[in-house]
């Protein structure tokens, strides 16, 4: 497998949904902490995973100082 089919291969991610108790649905994603979204219907709660997952995935994570030499690298995946 080269880099261009590893990239053109969605990743895949558990999502956790949850029947609200006022109507709707509300979903989590376990393997990113935070990553929460809901939606009135099934159809509006998929389109919100996408951009809730998108979002999570792409906000910067500060990296903690301890002290030791280290260095930040940033992958595409």
């Amino acid at each position: 497998m080269n880099l261009k089919e590893t990239r053109d291969t969605p990743m895949k991610i558990q999502v956790v949904i949850h029947e609200a108790e006022e109507g709707g649905y509300w979903a989590e994603v376990p393997a990113i902490p935070g990553c929460a979204t809901q939606g009135e219907t099934f159809e509006e709660l998929l389109q919100n995973l996408y951009e809730a997952v998108e979002g999570c995935l792409s906000v910067p994570i500060e990296t903690p100082t301890n002290g030791y030499k280290q260095r930040t690298i940033e992958i595409a995946v």
